[in-house]
């Protein structure tokens, strides 16, 4: 295909940045070579951060990045360079951080103007055409006349994005307590929405690590009201169409309160979190729609982002071709009355009720959005049908409608494996393993860990962020070592195969050797070797995904019980110390954070099982939600501190231990159940 324009980008592989390899605007992607060039012609940069799943990037791009008269006003006052978000998280996290204080929000597209240095003077979200190039047309000639001006204010905002990240160290005396916990749900209660689960807001995430917290608090201190609310959340994010019905999985978020619009694009990284949630909120209630959701999400994943080798692609696009041939946000999941005519035939009706094609499941434009509002048992007693009646029915409209839906131009696929992302989702896999049993979610876990050990780990023992077309690149961030090491420490816990233990520790202290901050007791988010930006920040607010420093100092938590290292816990309690000052402000961005306080606050369990039959006792141990307690084991001797001097011939014991003070040895599984139960 002849291209009327082809700039930098086209040396790229990321999809984002090639999906723009053939603008008119002249972008270049980030690296040294453009940041020079900025200095050398003494040039405002426009620094503009997506991804390749993002719908409003795309608008954008159609709007503006594609048009001739934009472009030129682009190419002729700036550098202009596109950032994959996905692929360098510390550039968006820098420039998001300067728009958010900016503009009092956030969002992606983002687009910012800085000086030759990088500084941010300007930025925003999306915006239209108009809006777009009146605002480069200003700043350019502000630039041109007063560029004093523009870095007064420049020296300004970078203080403030300095000031975002700094941790005052809490000179209080370390008492974490029950009651500090207590304080924080109830001040974040005032904010569910107990109609249709999550949280009231016009749009709706669902911040899997809120949720999992949520339910561990519950279990652990039996609030019922506090349970009752978090399965209706995952209940009403299972029924709605932010669920995908037909072929599994989860899109990213709802546009409504009953999350029943979805932002079309799936990621990975929600997908591999809310199996792990959804694996063990099934562990304590045994719902089977929970379960469902567990092994469609995994069939969902399997089919569509999986590669060969055992990595897993990043997402898929929010838009997707029409009948017609427009691309279109979420063409290739709704549905008309038509279309589901066609293919459920006599089936239609009773279909149209399980999943609502009325006016409680209407979007736009004739189109449906599946959308769930009865359970299994409401729905046959009101059809007069047995559950496995419905169960084979709903087993032949999925595949049906799966076929039919494949018949369509699927949505464009980001193929690339970051790291990060590839250890939730192997998590997810494990976590799935624990509670369902199932020996091919295991070898799907431990394929994409072995996928990590030898594409993504370097020889010094440090982690690469991204692979792609059988190329790993770009140093990793914090996040890359600590999703790896909590994932690492998982796999020890199910296979008992220390060498997911040993490396999870010696990735933890590479990051004390390249990422600590001896002045906060905190991590930075970017290796000491790797170029400076405006700001090096630390990221410790949980998102959608957790923060990097709440996920380590969980793993240092446990590692320090597994290596008797007092070093490791020191550093856990004062990082979890250092934060909970701000956890009060908003106790949904600490949640993360806020379960490793439950380990502090209750009894932490260190349960060994050393023994030929460990793994059999280890998988009948696993059957039972024990969220305050590690696993440490082995079938032969073993010099870890947990388990040395332990091995009895012919014997499998295990051992139930609080701050290294044990109870006598049990054979039996329920005999270690009940002593765990029963310590305060």
């Amino acid at each position: 295909m002849q291209h009327a324009y082809t700039n930098a980008l086209i040396n790229e592989s990321s999809p984002y940045l090639l999906q723009h390899a053939h603008n008119p605007v002249d972008w270049y992607a980030w690296n040294t070579e453009s940041l020079e060039r900025a200095k050398s012609e003494n040039k405002l940069i426009i620094i503009s951060v997506g991804y390749a799943a993002c719908h409003w990037c795309h608008v954008m791009e159609h709007e503006s990045f594609e048009d001739e008269a934009v472009a030129s006003v682009m190419n002729a006052h700036f550098i202009n360079i596109k950032v994959d978000r996905e692929e360098r998280p510390d550039i968006d996290q820098v420039y998001m951080n300067a728009v958010q204080l900016m503009t009092g929000q956030g969002g992606w597209p983002m687009n910012v103007i800085a000086l030759p240095d990088g500084r941010p003077v300007w930025g925003g979200t999306y915006f239209k055409k108009e809006q777009w190039t009146q605002a480069l047309t200003q700043i350019a000639k502000l630039y041109a006349e007063s560029p004093e001006k523009l870095y007064e204010y420049a020296n300004k905002l970078e203080q403030g994005i300095k000031n975002l990240d700094v941790i005052i160290p809490n000179t209080e005396t370390v008492d974490f307590s029950v009651q500090e916990i207590e304080t924080a749900i109830s001040q974040w209660s005032e904010q569910f929405d107990l109609k249709f689960g999550g949280i009231t807001s016009q749009h709706k995430f669902m911040m899997p690590n809120n949720y999992h917290f949520l339910l561990r608090y519950a279990h652990q201190s039996n609030d019922t009201k506090l349970k009752d609310y978090v399965d209706n959340t995952l209940t009403k994010i299972a029924y709605g169409g932010v669920y995908d019905h037909v072929g599994g999985g989860f899109s990213r978020y709802a546009v409504d309160s009953k999350w029943h619009i979805p932002h079309f694009e799936k990621m990975l990284y929600d997908n591999g979190q809310l199996v792990s949630l959804y694996a063990d909120a099934y562990l304590i209630s045994k719902n089977k729609l929970y379960k469902e959701v567990i092994t469609e999400t995994l069939a969902f994943v399997n089919r569509e982002l999986t590669a060969p080798n055992g990595a897993f692609y990043s997402s898929l696009d929010a838009d997707s071709h029409n009948h017609k041939g427009v691309l279109e946000e979420g063409a290739y999941y709704v549905w008309t009355t038509k279309e589901l005519e066609a293919v459920l035939n006599t089936d239609y009706k009773l279909f149209t009720d399980y999943y609502n094609v009325n006016a409680f499941g209407y979007w736009e434009h004739k189109n449906y959005v599946l959308i769930r509002s009865k359970s299994d048992d409401e729905f046959i007693q009101t059809h007069q049908l047995t559950i496995q009646e419905l169960n084979a029915k709903k087993q032949l409209w999925k595949t049906a409608l799966l076929k039919a839906r494949n018949q369509r131009k699927t949505p464009r696929l980001d193929d690339k494996s970051l790291t990060s992302w590839n250890a939730l989702m192997l998590k997810g896999y494990l976590d799935a393993y624990r509670v369902l049993g199932d020996e091919a979610y295991l070898d799907s876990a431990l394929k994409n860990a072995h996928f990590i050990i030898n594409n993504q780990l370097k020889e010094d023992g440090s982690l690469y962020h991204s692979y792609k077309n059988d190329t790993s690149s770009i140093n990793g961030f914090l996040e890359d070592y600590a999703t790896t090491i909590e994932a690492f420490i998982l796999a020890y816990e199910i296979t008992l195969d220390k060498k997911w233990l040993f490396t999870a520790r010696d990735l933890t202290n590479y990051t004390f050797d390249r990422f600590y901050d001896e002045k906060s007791k905190l991590f930075f988010f970017t290796n000491a070797q790797d170029a400076a930006l405006v700001s090096r920040s630390i990221e410790y607010r949980d998102n959608v995904i957790p923060a990097s420093n709440s996920i380590l100092a969980k793993s240092l938590f446990k590692l320090s019980h597994y290596f008797d290292n007092a070093y490791y816990l020191k550093t856990a309690t004062a990082m979890l110390h250092n934060v909970s000052p701000e956890i009060h402000s908003y106790p949904g961005g600490f949640s993360n954070w806020l379960d490793l306080m439950l380990n502090f606050t209750n009894s932490y369990y260190e349960v060994a099982i050393i023994g030929t039959a460990a793994k059999d006792k280890l998988k009948t141990l696993n059957a039972t939600y024990l969220p305050n307690k590690l696993i440490a084991g082995s079938t032969t001797e073993s010099s870890l501190p947990l388990l040395k001097q332990r091995y009895v011939a012919q014997e499998t014991l295990i051992y139930v231990c609080v701050n290294n003070t044990c109870q006598r040895p049990v054979k039996e599984v329920s005999e270690a159940i009940q002593l765990l139960k029963n310590q305060p």
